[in-house]
């Protein structure tokens, strides 16, 4: 259950919170090595390894079957273990299998790196999710998530620009090198794990809040309303995989636009994140919040969809319609962005406050599946809609949002009705 206890503003617990600190340098750390290297996967393996496209794309489905299955088994195991310990293996078993990439030679190998890189890489996912949950309380929880988000873009963005270098020079030590160096962002980012106050984040010291809810040793399993929203929740993040998947492709094949074009919306998505996710997180931290913001989540995916469906209708010669297509997909862009902020706001806090806090690993875990399926199925499933279907498969992605969202609705609205008709002590 939320919590009722005034919130300190984000600044000052960044300025007071040791942990909160650790936690957000962690962060960035990781996402300047994931930023550079995820931007070279796939050229490398099928540039300077020689591997054919179908083989890269059989080894990482089969390597992301496993980050699904990690997500889940760490969740779990944070409930049972230290969370410190397993950060600290998972960061360095993540940085070793990034710089074992440069041992990569055919399929075989491919599936046995990518898998560690995806194990640890879900895996540490859901023990994070649990660390928060157990560290921070109430709507802290919700705003440390979004400035962790920020955070995030702010690294990938960083890395991305580093990964041009190797891009541009093209030769395989500019990638070998570079790789490298992504891969000891992780084995330094486990030295920083090992100063985290293991008081604040194992759960066999953390101490029960007093707003948890009742069904302290409930399964997520046996928790049909947290099975809900964790579906529901992974169906409405294959809108990840529209922006990174689909918006290209469409781009490319379906409008008049330049092709360069792609690289500024993928830009406009990291930047509205940055500079909104924390501010538009705010008053997500109670069923209530959570049911508003995930309801405005549902509408701006369907008037993103629209709009992206909308930059194919226009046609014609010069710049004029040019123009107008490139007005059009910005403005998607952003109320993309928008639904994308306000969907995983509502989703954290949900995700926080309907799990029990002595199972907070394993239900982060479960609810972490929801979203490594959802991004397993989003190439398959932007493709069979929007790509191929045109406006008729937009439409279908948009009453697929608008759905997943009012179903979220209902779990949170429940949820207050019940939390309001609770007795009180």
């Amino acid at each position: 259950m939320t919590s009722t206890i005034p919130a300190a503003p984000l600044k000052v617990l960044v300025q007071t919170d040791k942990t909160l600190r650790r936690l957000l340098t962690i962060t960035l750390v990781d996402t300047l090595g994931r930023g550079a290297f995820f931007t070279l996967t796939t050229l490398y393996l099928t540039l300077i390894v020689g591997l054919e496209p179908v083989t890269v794309g059989i080894g990482l489905t089969i390597a992301g079957a496993v980050g699904v299955a990690s997500s889940l088994a760490f969740g779990h195991l944070s409930d049972r273990f230290s969370a410190r310990m397993m950060l600290i293996v998972l960061h360095v078993v993540q940085g070793a299998a990034l710089i074992g990439y440069l041992f990569v030679r055919d399929l075989a190998s491919l599936v046995i790196v990518a898998s560690l890189v995806l194990l640890a890489q879900q895996g540490g996912g859901s023990v994070r999710s649990s660390v928060v949950g157990r560290a921070f309380r109430g709507d802290d929880r919700v705003r440390i998530r979004a400035a962790m988000r920020t955070v995030t873009n702010v690294g990938i963005g960083i890395g991305t620009a580093v990964a041009a270098i190797p891009l541009a020079l093209g030769t395989p030590f500019a990638f070998h090198v570079t790789m490298t160096v992504s891969g000891s962002f992780f084995l330094l980012s486990a030295l920083l794990v090992a100063g985290l106050d293991p008081a604040r984040i194992d759960v066999s010291t953390a101490e029960p809040a007093p707003d948890a809810p009742a069904a302290a040793g409930r399964s997520p399993y046996r928790d049909p309303r947290f099975l809900w929203l964790t579906a529901l929740m992974g169906v409405f993040g294959i809108q990840f995989g529209v922006f990174e998947i689909g918006v290209p492709l469409w781009v490319v094949a379906h409008t008049i636009a330049p092709d360069v074009v792609v690289s500024p919306l993928l830009l406009v998505n990291t930047v509205v994140v940055v500079l909104l996710q924390v501010r538009m997180s705010r008053g997500t931290g109670t069923f209530a919040g959570a049911g508003r913001a995930m309801s405005r989540s549902g509408w701006l995916m369907v008037a993103a969809c629209a709009l992206w469906a909308g930059a194919g209708w226009i046609g014609g010669e010069g710049w004029g319609p040019v123009a107008a297509v490139i007005v059009v997909l910005l403005a998607a862009a952003v109320v993309h962005s928008l639904a994308e902020i306000t969907s995983s706001a509502a989703g954290w806090s949900l995700s926080f406050d309907l799990a029990p806090q002595e199972r907070m690993g394993s239900y982060q875990g479960v609810y972490g599946t929801g979203y490594a399926v959802g991004a397993m199925i989003a190439p398959a499933v932007v493709t069979l809609t929007a790509i191929d279907l045109g406006t008729g498969g937009w439409a279908i992605l948009a009453a697929m949002f608008a759905a997943a969202a009012a179903g979220v609705v209902v779990i949170a609205r429940r949820a207050e009705r019940e939390r309001d008709a609770a007795p009180t002590d």
